[in-house]
């Protein structure tokens, strides 16, 4: 089966040369998802991309405004690797592979838990601009696995992808402080059984 990258802190890496906005985002990214949102200054991006702050703030008027971005970009890349996912996989299949790629992302280096629930945590205001782009994405993951599960015919898809999307929200912490065989094999058990 082929594997989907749900979420990608190698992507993360800073990149020097470019646009001055790609340096600014792919910086904050990484130091965002490594070291956490709230601890980074914006000083500190500024220096790592290596550029002006005037230039900085012209791409970003705030750091909300740069948080939203980071949190985008990611939610457009699990897209994107969804879409080619559920063209290329049918519909069962879709939601093992997802699931198996999860628990290898979550047990696997470099993890430091997922972005967005990372975010919801620092932005605790549920109206605040951050924590919308966070519930968008919880949304368009809960439809997207439920579509899924629609196109497979499941007997309870609205259920089912509520299940699985609580299921994701704990094996996101069960790879961080648990035996990693143990997750993989149990998340794998569990999804099954589900689907």
């Amino acid at each position: 089966m082929p594997s989907i990258p749900l979420e990608l802190p190698g992507a993360f890496a800073p990149v020097s040369g470019g646009r001055p906005r790609d340096r600014i985002l792919a910086t904050a990214s990484a130091l965002f998802y490594t070291v956490g949102i709230r601890a980074v200054g914006i000083d500190r991006i500024i220096a790592e991309a290596g550029v002006a702050k005037a230039t900085f703030y012209h791409h970003f008027p705030t750091k909300d405004a740069l948080v939203c971005a980071y949190l985008t970009d990611l939610h457009d890349l699990q897209a994107a690797a969804f879409a080619t996912l559920t063209s290329s996989v049918d519909p069962v299949d879709t939601v093992l592979v997802m699931f198996d790629a999860l628990g290898e992302f979550t047990c696997g280096p470099g993890f430091r838990g997922c972005a967005f629930v990372n975010a919801a945590v620092e932005y605790p205001d549920p109206v605040s601009p951050v924590r919308q782009v966070v519930a968008e994405h919880r949304r368009w993951y809960a439809d997207a696995v439920r579509d899924v599960l629609v196109a497979a015919e499941h007997p309870t898809p609205d259920e089912t992808a509520r299940m699985l999307v609580m299921l994701r929200d704990g094996v996101v912490i069960s790879g961080q402080v648990d035996d990693p065989a143990e997750v993989k094999a149990t998340l794998r058990a569990a999804v099954t059984a589900l689907v």
